[in-house]
């Protein structure tokens, strides 16, 4: 039996550190800066809770967090009463965290001054899934300490992956989130385009899916989009975090990211807007004027 800890049990923590405390045989504790709600998840699923990331740490083989951005994971890890003090010799932190490859690189020092793992793993798949456990998980660290640390990381997912050195995991969420911004604003495009034309959206979307323009975004959101329903994931404030934290890197690693940025432009429209927790999607919104 491994003694798991997980800090951090927002829309995505709470049902990863569920999902571990439900398929694993391990001895499971938990820290949120909210102390009610780990006594929530500690008498839903049956572990324990401590007050701070430093006592839920203590003994741990396994210490997860996954909390908002690098100033929230500085503060639970390497802060006052931070995990990384209390981990022991030979265990790993695991970070579910969207943060920057800097401060992944930074925890991995950390981690080896007391003589303890480290692996970057940000996870892709939303909240529905954490909730149903199948996240895509794309590491960074040492092979030993992602070997050790996968059969874990496997309870809430469906597919981990080693990218490289500690930060590849980060680096390669940035070139999810890439991505992702391209898309649904091809998707917004073409669906607004689609509506002025006077075309059955849902038999334009259901053919086209199957050929070359398919993706997971036209799949899942295109007929919530005509609808006008955004409450379907992830938020416009984390996208636009996870953008700038994209930006920032390729401002320092010379990369031209000229769609990202005009993208995250479109998202700070939005938030002007009052959309700061509607979804990724209600780009289509700023068509529609």
């Amino acid at each position: 039996m491994a003694k798991v800890t997980f800090i951090g049990l927002g829309v995505m923590g709470y049902p990863m550190a569920g999902h571990i405390a439900k398929k694993g045989d391990h001895e499971l504790t938990v820290y949120n800066r909210t102390t009610a709600k780990a006594e929530k998840w500690a008498k839903e699923f049956g572990g324990n809770f401590a007050t701070t990331p430093k006592d839920a740490a203590k003994g741990a083989d396994f210490v997860f967090t996954c909390v908002g951005n690098d100033d929230d994971l500085r503060s639970v890890t390497t802060g006052a009463d931070g995990c990384i003090q209390s981990m022991r010799s030979g265990a790993i932190l695991i970070d579910n965290t969207t943060a920057s490859a800097g401060v992944a690189r930074e925890l991995a020092d950390a981690c080896r001054n007391v003589g303890a793992g480290f692996v970057d793993g940000p996870v892709s798949g939303g909240q529905a899934g954490a909730e149903n456990g199948v996240l895509t998980v794309m590491c960074g660290g040492a092979e030993e300490d992602f070997r050790r640390a996968e059969p874990v990381i496997m309870h809430f997912a469906r597919a981990a992956r080693l990218m490289g050195p500690a930060g590849s995991g980060q680096l390669t969420k940035m070139v999810n989130q890439i991505c992702i911004a391209g898309l649904v604003q091809a998707l917004s495009e073409g669906l607004a385009f689609a509506q002025k034309a006077g075309l059955d959206t849902e038999a334009v979307f259901d053919v086209i899916s199957k050929g070359a323009a398919g993706s997971w975004q036209m799949e899942n959101r295109h007929k919530t989009m005509a609808k006008d329903e955004f409450n379907f994931g992830f938020a416009v404030d984390w996208m636009r975090k996870d953008l700038g934290i994209c930006l920032e890197e390729a401002n320092a690693n010379g990369a031209h990211l000229p769609v990202t940025a005009l993208v995250d432009q479109f998202y700070s429209q939005i938030q002007k807007r009052g959309g700061n927790r509607f979804d990724t999607s209600s780009l289509i919104t700023l068509l529609r004027d």
